[in-house]
């Protein structure tokens, strides 16, 4: 049986995703399964901060997977889903799932982990080069595998027993012949002839097989019962029946079970292609991380393997998304920043609009599609808007991020000032968080002229919060900088309520480069940035543009 995978789509923003990027992966996942049918699963590449946990727990939506990169996984593929076979199964067990399933290889599992391998080949030795008398005792060959795999019938003894001793003979001599042949212990082939049985079972044969159908004497069977004799009755003559048994021995004697070349559900696909290509087997076992056993990735398969799908929102700067993103197939865009450094091995669809939020355009495409916005998706989309926007007061927003708004709140039931209020209050609760934690909690990455930056933002209704922060960063901007490996890192201390931005500046040159552009004098102390609130509309356009000059 093969497990075909259901191709998903994940829907994800940016690597320190904020509200608008979680909220409109969810209504956007959403409104592509209402419209497909297909799964569309929303993603996020990086911590909440505390107002996007806010949101979520207030209006009862669970948080999105965590997606650390999109490179193509061994969970990803088609896997073959075969149950594997108990170690004491007969050879010949192995080969007629084999015939029946059409596969070359068998999994030997217990407890649904995997013990060895048993292959065609492997088949194939047992029958050619296996000619030693004493193979299946060697073996512990159990007595209810050779009743199976001679289509017979146990008369008496146990047959769960095992036969642990003695080799295997054919009784075509005569009675006094077969006294110099037959050993305590042996398993004897034989036919109807009574003198013949009673000569094994008085030598202390542990096992008698009566060829034929053959009728067996209340006699013989009394001796064999008295001295734990295994009879086994099979409609074969004796050629067949020597034939056939050993296709009885257990498939553990002959399987591969040391240095078996497995891979787990998370391996990349790259590093596992490149161990296939070493070697010959078609088919190779995958385990969990349990190491559960959870089938066969065929070499066929994995050359044939499809990227991982993505629709990106919110973004479409490479240095911003998920890792792994040049190996993924990119299917959309949705975003409201300027052109980024993306790059798409085909056509996407790519929707940007000059507005204030993503969440904007999403409404906008719930409105164009004719699917109805609930309650819940409603108050996902104003909170965001609310967010980005900055209760209105961003110069990003538009009229057409205030209308969204306003219809959103009103499907929602909620009053827009009061819910961003609480909002921006729990995304600013910043004294139980680390340096490294708000440093990052809304922090991008940016490539302009051939110098990589960073700029976090802090936004806050409290003046003596951003000092605070002000005061705890001062020397952890360094440490950011060095661990991100950026030449510059800037950091926004936004009041919303003054609309203005501290800005705190790490890195060489980064402070002259922004008295620069801003064209403020060279012995300012602290960089206030009055009216700039928008990271985005405001503070990259024109260091951006300054450094593109320069």
């Amino acid at each position: 049986m093969e497990n075909r995978k259901v191709k998903k789509t994940y829907v994800i923003g940016h690597k320190n995703p904020d509200t608008d990027s979680i909220c409109s992966a969810i209504a956007y996942a959403n409104l592509k399964r209402e419209m497909t049918g297909e799964e569309y699963v929303a993603k996020r590449a990086g911590e909440l901060n505390g107002e996007t946990a806010y949101v979520l727990d207030r209006f009862g939506v669970e948080v999105p997977g965590y997606l650390g990169d999109v490179h193509l996984q061994v969970k990803d593929m088609d896997i073959r889903q075969i149950e594997g076979v108990r170690s004491n199964a007969s050879i010949r067990e192995a080969w007629t799932r084999m015939k029946q399933e059409n596969i070359r290889t068998l999994p030997v599992t217990r407890n649904d982990r995997l013990e060895g391998l048993i292959t065609i080949g492997d088949i194939a030795t047992s029958y050619m080069e296996v000619y030693d008398s004493h193979i299946l005792s060697t073996a512990r060959t159990q007595y209810r595998n050779i009743v199976n795999t001679l289509d017979g019938t146990i008369v008496t003894g146990n047959e769960h027993g095992y036969f642990l001793k003695g080799k295997v003979i054919i009784a075509a001599s005569s009675p006094d012949m077969m006294e110099n042949i037959i050993e305590k212990d042996d398993l004897v082939i034989l036919g109807n002839r009574y003198e013949s049985q009673l000569c094994a079972i008085e030598m202390d044969a542990s096992c008698l097989v009566i060829c034929q159908g053959a009728e067996i004497s209340r006699t013989i069977k009394k001796m064999a019962m008295e001295r734990d004799i295994v009879v086994i009755q099979t409609p074969h003559d004796t050629f067949t029946a020597a034939r056939l048994i050993n296709q009885s021995i257990p498939v553990k004697y002959f399987m591969s079970k040391d240095n078996l070349e497995t891979f787990h559900m998370s391996d990349y696909v790259d590093d596992v292609k490149e161990v296939m290509a070493k070697k010959k087997y078609r088919d190779f076992p995958i385990l969990d991380n349990q190491g559960h056993f959870r089938g066969f990735l065929s070499r066929r398969r994995l050359m044939s393997s499809r990227k991982k799908q993505v629709i990106l929102v919110d973004h479409n700067e490479k240095s911003q998304a998920v890792d792994g993103i040049e190996e993924a197939d990119i299917l959309e865009i949705i975003d409201h920043h300027r052109l980024g450094s993306m790059e798409t091995i085909g056509p996407v669809f790519f929707r940007n609009q000059p507005v204030g939020c993503t969440a904007t355009i999403v409404y906008q495409m719930y409105q164009e599609n004719g699917v109805t916005v609930d309650k819940t998706i409603a108050a996902l989309l104003c909170s965001a808007i609310l967010s980005d926007t900055l209760l209105f007061r961003s110069p990003t927003c538009t009229m057409v991020d205030q209308a969204a708004a306003a219809a959103l709140a009103q499907i929602a039931g909620i009053n827009m000032e009061e819910h961003a209020k609480a909002m921006f209050n729990a995304g600013s609760n910043l004294r139980e968080k680390t340096e490294e934690e708000i440093c990052f909690q809304d922090f991008k990455v940016f490539n302009a002229n051939g110098v990589s930056f960073g700029v976090g933002q802090i936004t806050s209704m409290n003046q003596e919060e951003l000092d605070d922060v002000r005061e705890r960063l001062t020397d952890y901007l360094e440490v950011a900088r060095v661990d991100q490996h950026l030449d510059m890192v800037f950091l926004m201390l936004t009041n919303i309520l003054e609309e203005s931005t501290e800005l705190m500046c790490c890195g060489e040159g980064a402070k002259a480069r922004i008295l620069e552009a801003w064209e403020m004098p060279e012995d300012t102390e602290r960089v206030l940035l009055k009216d700039v609130v928008s990271r985005k509309k405001q503070f990259i356009p024109t260091l951006v543009g300054y450094l593109q000059q320069k």
